[in-house]
């Protein structure tokens, strides 16, 4: 399935009426548990008003798939909220969207994070296989020994 990446901002959401379609169907798709919020519109278009932005998979004119993306003050990308349409889960879309963010992260030089405090588990392995890799901290209570961090990190020149 030769799906590419779209991004959806503040101004395509606006101006295009099938990409509303799509992206509130994508999380209208989602598993209850997966959604910060209980109603779709409101959690798409907060997440646009506070110029954070989609990446979305694209197909045959189509998006079939979103995460959520907000810019970090050192250029770090936060990726949250990642869905696929049911109709197209378990066919690769999320696995394929994820590799075409890290490969734009490359071009651009960005590092690609997602908080794990709150995903399961098979969501953390998805995530291992893709390259994403735990960022050791320095601990204050022992700042010999690092610690874990929250979050996974894909470095820009796949050292994630």
């Amino acid at each position: 399935m030769p799906v590419t990446l779209q991004y959806v901002d503040q101004a395509r959401w606006e101006a295009e009426e099938q990409v509303r379609i799509d992206l509130v169907r994508i999380y209208e798709d989602a598993p209850q548990e997966r959604m910060p919020t209980p109603t779709v519109l409101p959690f798409i278009e907060q997440h646009l008003k506070e110029q954070q932005f989609f990446a979305c998979a694209h197909f045959n004119d189509r998006l079939l798939g979103a995460v959520a993306v907000q810019e970090a003050g050192d250029r770090a990308w936060w990726l949250s909220e990642l869905c696929v349409r049911k109709t197209t889960r378990r066919r690769g879309v999320g696995s394929r969207l994820m590799a075409l963010v890290g490969e734009q992260a490359k071009q651009d030089g960005r590092v690609l994070r997602i908080a794990t405090t709150t995903l399961p588990l098979a969501d953390r392995v998805l995530l291992s296989k893709l390259g994403f890799r735990p960022v050791a901290e320095a601990s204050s209570s022992a700042p010999d020994l690092p610690t874990t961090s929250d979050f996974v990190e894909l470095d820009p020149q796949g050292k994630g």
